[in-house]
């Protein structure tokens, strides 16, 4: 085993980060982050397109809509950057 730690796309119950020590790639573990991976990113992508229309949209967005769009775009920028530095610590 190489020792190598991937940063998982979620948190411990307390917050904290977790990690899969596995050099085992395409195992078990390793797919259900992927593909959790892939269900963050195109949830971010969603959110955007979701601001964008509220944004341009003919009516104006109130307090309470704007306020729930920064809020989840801040998770999903969370995710976003968690599975960069992820990635980032796996490129070789």
């Amino acid at each position: 085993m190489s020792g190598e730690m991937r940063l998982l796309p979620w948190s411990g119950p307390d917050g904290q980060r977790c990690y899969l020590s596995s050099d085992e790639r395409g195992g078990y573990m390793s797919r259900l982050a992927d593909e959790m991976e892939e269900v963050q990113v195109r949830t971010g992508e969603e959110l955007l397109r979701h601001t964008a229309e509220l944004l341009d949209g003919p009516a104006e967005a109130t307090a309470g809509e704007l306020r729930f769009c920064v809020h989840r775009l801040c998770e999903a920028l969370r995710d976003a950057l968690r599975i960069a530095e992820s990635r980032g610590g796996r490129v070789t």
